[in-house]
């Protein structure tokens, strides 16, 4: 593929001419290194400088040339087929596999062409076109009945073919910029990335908009956008502090080069289309065929489950055999939102099936198996064992009850009886109106997220301690020296390359060994951006009147830096995110309680902060396989996320102005709805306001706050076992996705639970144990070509016949078609009808 070289040596970045630089100059690990080619340590051949000038110049010259020298080994692309780094040559295919953690050296090619260049208009003006677009439609889905995520195969679909569109401008005088060679993979991968970041709506969007709508006072606009930015960009400054160990995998073991590294499962699949769409067309013919079929049939089949036969989401032969039990509508019973468990339900549409079934690691699907079948245990157990009065209340439901301990009926709970005029709990007004009841079987689930998140943290300390302790290497006194040093501000200077000896490039990921030739984004820089949006934050949370203290944000910050550590590990390891609001918002209940509002800035800077610190490092990564620059990443991340927060802004105005009534109603319209920011109101009433009614000791949920003690000890006696006994590899189990797998029935459709353990079974054991060949070359660009066409037909059945852009226009009733009852013909429930 053809593009313009930079106009530096060899390809490379120039110091001076190169965009990134006059974004951001400082320290770098550079390329100051040694090939493995076996070339002895440089830093044994360089002489100590000379006082004198003009020998000085003599010593720079020649470590120059050493490093042109070696910049040519490294870059070096082999210019035959095989592209994989000499480590894989004479494995066989089936050793390639055997471990997830070098998935990412045979599945994906390693290899650089520094030459490429993604600083072009097209970047630009497709990355801020469709950060716009992601913004618009993220912000509309909040307010919308029916809920949709743009995925990144989706933007990256829609982003290749607006490119090719701009890659037919002549090459004419000035025309030449706007298409000055054609669209590569660096480009392609900034957009991506850039756009994706803008996909996420801002947790802090959805807090103003509760403010607007339940509350009397709201911050002025300029307070908004500060508070949104802060609340935004906090976690980047965090998480890029803790990159080089979280994002940067340096550790190896011969003979088949086995990476302790954080993969980021997630970002296998787009990689695996970005190379198929990028590489020589005669390379990826088959990978191409596979994408272009799997993308088209997947567009066709979606249109029977998504809407002419629904019934296709959830087969069920139990429920058709018996219509009339509500025991089978709750075990069985799963092709509508809150009917039951789904078990034995086939699912046939592969938007509720998922992609992460063709990606999670193996053990991965296999602590959700066994996470699966201990909900299914557990919930059926508590409601029929009336823990909690659970058969007063509906079976799965996420709203607060009333209910008269002598009378079996309830209604939902009305959060503004309860609440004064400053959004605080009258705590007259809640003895009257009486403790709310939630359904028995949500509690439950509050309780083993409790246990898995604090499981988390355990079982990294057990299994991966000198990975996390490296983490903290930012904060030694060597490095907080050098923080404080003026040298390490004088950007204006010449950056000095570091050196690396043999070993530790032995020792080095051979896709982070191809990326220190890039300069990486100096620490104090992650540094200022958190310094700078912590004082932000501060000032705003003032200003918006939350009611929060400074040492309760302090705290919040704190919380966020502790959990994207231990979270961010477990995602990397695993592609499994640990949902920490529920510790956040407990935590922050108890240290201001009664105070709902304040409840949500503290869930604001302490949740979100995580969230966008896994985005970052997530990205990172994603970079790092693109063989993106760190600093072209982070700059794509930092303008997606201001393009992102401006517009997220300026749209909620627009909806919570003109559709005021309608959010606030119970029902909502076919086109609009308040149900999200309902849901996320009533979690701060219940934290925020009900903690201490709720959930301290003697009250009637005392044991759901226990759930983070429990899970301090519970991987504890595996761990002890494993190391007793490790032939048994007990360690392959991790209690923390086990647990939180064991509430993850408690919402939403769950008929596809057993078709995405048999996709996952048929992908993860079968492929890779039998057919490891086609595994490696043919599963992440499948499952790429799966995930975007489902993406792309639900997008347009939303807009065309769903009702998010007017009228809905429903498919006419018939036996594939139960619209009036559950779509697997299970018995209604009559307390959810």
């Amino acid at each position: 593929m053809s593009a313009n070289r930079f106009p530096g040596q060899n390809g490379l970045e120039p110091l001076g001419g190169n965009p990134e630089d006059a974004f951001l100059t400082g320290h770098s690990t550079g390329i100051e290194a040694l090939s493995e080619l076996g070339v002895h340590d440089i830093r044994a051949e360089r002489r100590k400088t000379d006082t004198d000038e003009k020998t000085a110049a003599k010593d720079t010259q020649t470590d120059e040339k050493k490093h042109d020298n070696i910049n040519d080994e490294i870059s070096r692309v082999p210019d035959d087929e095989e592209t994989i780094m000499p480590i894989g040559k004479g494995m066989t295919a089936q050793e390639k596999v055997e471990n997830m953690e070098e998935i990412a050296l045979y599945a994906l090619h390693v290899e650089d062409d520094p030459s490429l260049d993604p600083w072009t208009f097209r970047t630009w003006a497709l990355g801020i076109g469709l950060s716009g677009f992601s913004a618009t439609l993220a912000t509309i889905y909040q307010f919308k009945p029916q809920g949709i995520t743009l995925s990144a195969t989706f933007l990256c679909v829609i982003s290749y073919v607006l490119a090719l569109v701009l890659e037919q401008i002549p090459k004419i005088g000035v025309l030449r910029w706007l298409n000055p060679h054609p669209f590569n993979a660096k480009e392609h991968a900034a957009i991506l990335i850039m756009s994706s970041t803008a996909a996420h709506s801002a947790l802090a969007v959805e807090v103003i908009a509760v403010q607007r709508l339940w509350y009397e006072k709201t911050p002025n606009a300029g307070v908004c956008i500060f508070l949104i930015f802060a609340s935004q960009l906090l976690g980047y400054g965090i998480a890029g502090l803790m990159r080089k160990i979280l994002v940067y995998p340096t550790k190896a073991s011969s003979p088949f080069f086995k990476i302790n590294q954080f993969l980021y499962p997630a970002n296998l699949p787009i990689m695996s289309l970005l190379e198929t769409l990028h590489r020589k067309k005669s390379e990826t013919k088959p990978q191409l065929k596979v994408f272009y079929w799997a993308f088209c049939l997947i567009f066709i089949w979606e249109v029977f489950p998504e809407y002419i036969m629904p019934i296709l989401t959830a087969v069920n032969v139990f429920c058709l055999a018996n219509r009339n039990s509500m025991l089978f509508t709750y075990l069985f019973g799963g092709g509508n939102g809150n009917e039951g468990l789904g078990f034995g339900a086939l699912c046939l549409d592969f938007q509720y099936i998922g992609s992460a079934s063709l990606y999670l690691p193996p053990l991965t699907q296999l602590n959700y198996f066994i996470g699966y079948i201990l909900n299914i245990v557990v919930f059926m157990a508590i409601y029929y064992g009336n823990v909690w009065r659970a058969r007063d209340f509906p079976f799965l439901s996420q709203l607060l009850f009333t209910g008269d301990s002598n009378s079996t009926s309830y209604q939902t709970f009305n959060q503004s009886t309860i609440l004064d005029s400053h959004g605080v709990v009258n705590e007259t007004l809640l003895m009257q109106e009486g403790v709310p009841y939630m359904a028995s079987t949500f509690a439950s689930y509050v309780l083993t997220q409790n246990l898995a998140i604090t499981a988390t943290i355990t079982h990294l300390l057990l299994y991966n301690w000198d990975d996390l302790k490296n983490a903290w290497s930012f904060m030694a006194p060597s490095q907080l020296k050098h923080l404080l040093s003026l040298d390490t501000y004088r950007f204006w200077k010449s950056w000095k390359a570091r050196e690396y000896t043999t070993e530790e490039l032995d020792a080095m990921d051979p896709h982070y060994r191809l990326m220190i030739r890039y300069q990486d984004v100096p620490d104090w820089f992650y540094g200022m951006i958190l310094l700078i949006s912590g004082v932000v934050g501060l000032v705003c949370i003032y200003q918006a009147e939350s009611g929060m203290a400074w040492w309760a944000f302090i705290i919040a910050n704190a919380m966020a830096a502790i959990m994207i550590l231990f979270t961010g590990a477990q995602f990397g390891l695993t592609g499994f995110k640990v949902p920490v609001q529920p510790i956040i918002q407990m935590i922050g209940a108890y240290l201001e309680p009664g105070r709902p509002l304040t409840n949500m800035y503290f869930t604001l800077f302490g949740y979100n902060s995580v969230a966008q610190g896994l985005m970052l490092l997530q990205d990172l990564k994603l970079g790092q396989y693109a063989k993106l620059s760190p600093r072209c990443t982070l700059t794509m991340q930092l303008v997606g996320t201001i393009v992102g927060a401006l517009i997220n802004y300026f749209v909620m105005i627009s909806i919570t102005d003109a559709q005021r009534g309608i959010l606030l109603s119970i029902q909502g319209t076919h086109i609009w709805s308040g149900a999200a920011l309902q849901s996320f109101n009533t979690q701060a009433i219940t934290w925020g306001g009900l903690a201490k009614y709720l959930y301290s000791h003697g009250t009637r949920y005392q044991w759901v706050p226990l759930g983070l003690v429990l899970g301090f000890i519970a991987p504890v006696p595996l761990y002890i076992l494993h190391r007793l006994f490790p032939k048994l590899k007990l360690d392959r189990l991790n209690i923390s996705l086990i647990s939180w797998h064991v509430g993850f029935l408690v919402t939403g459709i769950n008929s596809a639970a057993l078709s995405a353990f048999a996709v996952a079974f048929w992908s993860q054991y079968y492929l890779r144990r039998w057919k490891p060949e086609w595994f490696l070359r043919f599963n992440y660009v499948l499952c790429a070509g799966l995930d975007g066409g489902t993406q792309v037909l639900v997008f347009i059945l939303t807009f065309a016949l769903f009702g998010a852009s007017g009228k809905p226009v429903p498919f006419p009733k018939y036996w594939g078609n139960n619209a009036d009852g559950n779509l697997d013909y299970c018995k209604v429930d009559p307390g959810n009808g």
